[in-house]
């Protein structure tokens, strides 16, 4: 990969999260600076990335697929920071998965070598934008179909662009009342015996996402989530033999954070009677959370004694600082951090961390009575039950639950060690 060009992009003082009074410098040059956040050297609130969780989830992340005998193609849509991209490649990453022909530009431009674009790609100016960097012999990229418009757009396209090679794509599978992707088995087939009759079109595999059933009930969230699996391994089973014989891998891949050991558990009892390989897409393992996907992961664990046995586990490696600003009434604190600084699509924003400057040694956990109760723009309302000493100034940090929309509210965050001093900075590309 190429990101040099990246830590050489300018911050300043008109950068969110950096100290006033910088005048614009590599961004390279963040992590030579001697900050410290404990220290109130940057201004607050301040997203940070904590890079032993980051590295921790790395490994943990490895170890899984190893165990599994799969890849995987993280979502990067998640973070959208090629620096990240570059930790998952060099963890052995199959590709990095993207959503769109925009993020496709920012992959080139990092040089991701290998991208699955996970979403169904429509639109002249998008179909140009991405099929052409198939002109790149180097360069490899998936695409999603799930209609004879779709697949015939791509097509015409690779014609128009004059490409050398066949644009591989995945037949993509889909449940009632969900989202894209056939929700037959048999128009599966007929998409891909069309798919076999096009000369600029090679058929590579099947595509699924598991994670579209959010009101399934909370008892058993497996259950629909295994019949789309079992969908998705059926119509494998009957695509591939629409196929010639080839040592080239049939690439079945499915990619959510939630399920990813069962798309590995049904995947891996199929025989196609040709090379297969698996290729899950979480895209939250690498920075985690403190809500949503940890309870997603204590589930897997619970699922999965393979799993269990590993070492170590994933921690939350993206937090966001925030400094009481108002105690007006007892029980309450107002933070000043809000819906511009933390994500919340999901859940609240949990406090984890208390620290008071010139008192603490060190962060202490937030007190567990501690709760968020509303985001505004620029403030996060905080019950103290109890009255529990917090002070104005005191600094605050919270966990997130769902990374992607606390990410897109940053352009450059911080990277600390253990003591919160300053290593790096990252850049996001939203």
């Amino acid at each position: 990969m190429n990101i040099d060009w990246i830590r050489e992009l300018p911050v300043d003082s008109t950068t969110k999260g950096m100290p006033g009074g910088l005048a614009p410098m590599p961004q390279s040059r963040v992590g030579q600076m001697g900050w410290n956040v404990l220290r109130q050297d940057l201004p607050l609130p301040l997203a940070v990335l904590k890079r032993e969780a980051l590295e921790g989830n790395g490994a943990w992340m490895r170890a899984f697929t190893a165990m599994a005998g799969v890849t995987i193609a993280p979502h990067g849509k998640t973070t959208m920071t090629p620096e990240l991209f570059a930790m998952q490649m060099a963890d052995g990453a199959f590709g990095i998965t993207c959503a769109t022909a925009g993020h496709l530009e920012v992959y080139r431009a990092a040089g991701v070598p290998r991208v699955i674009l996970a979403n169904q790609l429509v639109g002249a100016a998008n179909l140009r934008m991405a099929l052409a960097h198939l002109h790149d012999p180097a360069f490899e990229l998936y695409c999603l179909v799930d209609s004879e418009a779709g697949l015939l757009a791509l097509a015409s396209t690779a014609g128009e662009l004059g490409l050398e090679r066949r644009v591989p794509v995945l037949i993509e599978i889909g449940a009632m009342g969900a989202r894209t992707g056939v929700r037959s088995i048999d128009e599966g087939v007929a998409l891909a015996r069309l798919a076999t009759r096009l000369p600029q079109i090679r058929l590579a595999g099947v595509e699924t996402y598991e994670s579209i059933f959010p009101e399934a009930e909370k008892s058993d969230p497996e259950r629909p989530v295994a019949g789309l699996l079992d969908l998705a391994a059926s119509a494998a089973e009957r695509i591939a033999a629409e196929l010639p014989p080839s040592s080239e891998p049939f690439l079945l891949t499915a990619g959510g954070s939630d399920f990813f050991d069962l798309v590995v558990e049904r995947f891996r009892q199929l025989d196609l009677a040709r090379p297969v390989e698996i290729v899950i897409r979480s895209g939250c393992y690498i920075t985690h959370d403190s809500l949503h996907y940890a309870d997603c992961i204590e589930r897997l664990i619970a699922r999965s004694p393979q799993a269990a046995a590993l070492p170590g586990k994933l921690q939350p490696a993206l937090e966001v600082w925030g400094a009481v600003q108002s105690r007006p009434e007892a029980c309450r604190a107002y933070v000043n951090l809000g819906k511009r600084d933390i994500s919340y699509d999901w859940e609240l924003p949990v406090p984890t961390l208390w620290f008071r400057p010139g008192v603490h040694q060190r962060p202490q956990p937030a007190p567990a009575a501690w709760r968020t109760l509303r985001l505004n723009d620029q403030h996060l309302h905080l019950d103290v039950p109890g009255d529990d000493g917090v002070q104005v100034g005191d600094m605050v940090a919270f966990g997130i639950s769902h990374p992607c929309t606390t990410f897109d509210k940053w352009r450059v965050i911080p990277v600390v060690n253990a003591d919160y001093d300053v290593v790096d900075a990252f850049r996001t590309f939203f």
